[in-house]
C-alpha cells in the first residue's frame, strides 16, 4: 500500500509529506549555495498571500508562505498521517490546500477513464472521498479541497481530462457533495489549467468557493512558440480572463518558472505582486518540484524547484 507520508525520519526532525521529505532546519551548505540560485517569488508587505507545494523543504523555515499545498490520491493512501501535515502547517501559521486526485499513484492500478467516471457516479468511490474528508475534518487548520485539477489540459496526463464536460461536472458535484457531508467547513476549489473551453467544465457556483489556475513559465518553450520571453502577466491573463466571469476568488494553485537569471528574476518579481489586471487574484502557490510529465517538442521536464540551476 502506498502511504501519504513516510515517517522513518520523523524522530530526527524530518517529516515526509506525500512521499517527499521536509528537513527541519536543513540549510544548503556554502558549496551548494554557490551552485544554485533561489528563485522563489519575491514577497513584500504589499504582496498577495503566498504558499508552496514544497517536497524539497526549501520553504520549511520561510515565514512568508501562508498556504501548505499537499497532493494525494484517493486510493492506496494512509490518511492518518494527515495529522502530521496539520502539525507542520500549524507551527508555521499556514492553512492547508489539499489536492485530491481521483486515482491511484500506482499506474498499473489505474482504471480507464469511462470506468472511473461510471464508478464515481455509481458511488463506488464514495468511501474514498469520505475517508479523506472525515480525516480532514479532525484537523485544526483551515482546509481547501481541490478535486480533479486541470481537467481542461488535453496532454494525456490525467485520466479525468478524457471525460466530456458534462461527465466531469457530474463527477465533481458528486465528489464535493460526499465531502461536504463530513467536511462542511472546508472551501472547495475548482481548478482548471486555464485553457480555452474551460468554461464548459464549470460545475456551478454552489459547488465552488474559489477557483484555481495553473501558471508556468518555461523560457525554452517561450522562445520556441513565441520567439521571445513571456511575462507572468502575459501567461496569467488568458486563464484569468476565462474564469473571472464566475465572480469567485482566484488562486494560482500551481506556479512555476524556469529560465536564465533575467527570466527567473522577472517572474519572481511579478508573481506575488498585486496587478490591476487581476483584481480577484488572492494568492499564489509555488510548485517547488520538477515537472512530472515532459513538455511538448522534446523540451523535457522543466525544473521548477527554487533551488535548481538556472538555464544558460
Amino acid at each position: 500500500m502506498r502511504t501519504l507520508t513516510k515517517l522513518t525520519a520523523a524522530m530526527l526532525g524530518t517529516v515526509a509529506l506525500c512521499g517527499v521529505v521536509y528537513a527541519a532546519g536543513d540549510v544548503l551548505d556554502a558549496r551548494a549555495e554557490s551552485l544554485f540560485h533561489d528563485k522563489r517569488p519575491i514577497i513584500t508587505p504589499q504582496s498577495l498571500a503566498s504558499g508552496a507545494y514544497d517536497p524539497n523543504g526549501d520553504f520549511t523555515n520561510d515565514p512568508d508562505p501562508k498556504i501548505e499545498h499537499l497532493f494525494l490520491p484517493w486510493e492506496d493512501v494512509d490518511l492518518s498521517t494527515l495529522s502530521t501535515a496539520n502539525d507542520y502547517a500549524r507551527k508555521r501559521g499556514r492553512s492547508l490546500l489539499i489536492t485530491v486526485e481521483p486515482w491511484s499513484w500506482a499506474r498499473d492500478w489505474r482504471v480507464a477513464p469511462d470506468d472511473l467516471l461510471n464508478g464515481i457516479l455509481a458511488g463506488r468511490y464514495d468511501a474514498n472521498m469520505a475517508a479523506i474528508c472525515s480525516t480532514a475534518a479532525k484537523l485544526d487548520r483551515p482546509v481547501t479541497i481541490r478535486w480533479a485539477q486541470e481537467m481542461d489540459e488535453k496532454n494525456g496526463q490525467f485520466t479525468w481530462a478524457y471525460w466530456k464536460p458534462d461527465g466531469y461536472i457530474k463527477a465533481y458535484r458528486h465528489a464535493i457533495t460526499v465531502c461536504r457531508q463530513y467536511l462542511p467547513s472546508a472551501k472547495y476549489m475548482w481548478s482548471p489549467m486555464g485553457k480555452e473551453g474551460l468554461e464548459a467544465y464549470y460545475p456551478g457556483n454552489q459547488y465552488v468557493d474559489v477557483i484555481g489556475l495553473s501558471v508556468f513559465g518555461y523560457q525554452p518553450f517561450d522562445q520556441r512558440k513565441l520567439g521571445r520571453d513571456s511575462t507572468f502577466v502575459e501567461a496569467t491573463k488568458p486563464g484569468y480572463n476565462r474564469v473571472k466571469a464566475f465572480k469567485k476568488p482566484i488562486v494560482i494553485a500551481e506556479l512555476g518558472y524556469q529560465g536564465n537569471e533575467a527570466y527567473v528574476h522577472a517572474w519572481a518579481e511579478e508573481a506575488a505582486k498585486p496587478h490591476a489586471e487581476f483584481p480577484d487574484l488572492t494568492a499564489v502557490v509555488y510548485f517547488n518540484d520538477r515537472e512530472v510529465y515532459p513538455w511538448p517538442d522534446g523540451l523535457g521536464r522543466p525544473d521548477w524547484r527554487v533551488a535548481s540551476p538556472l538555464l544558460n
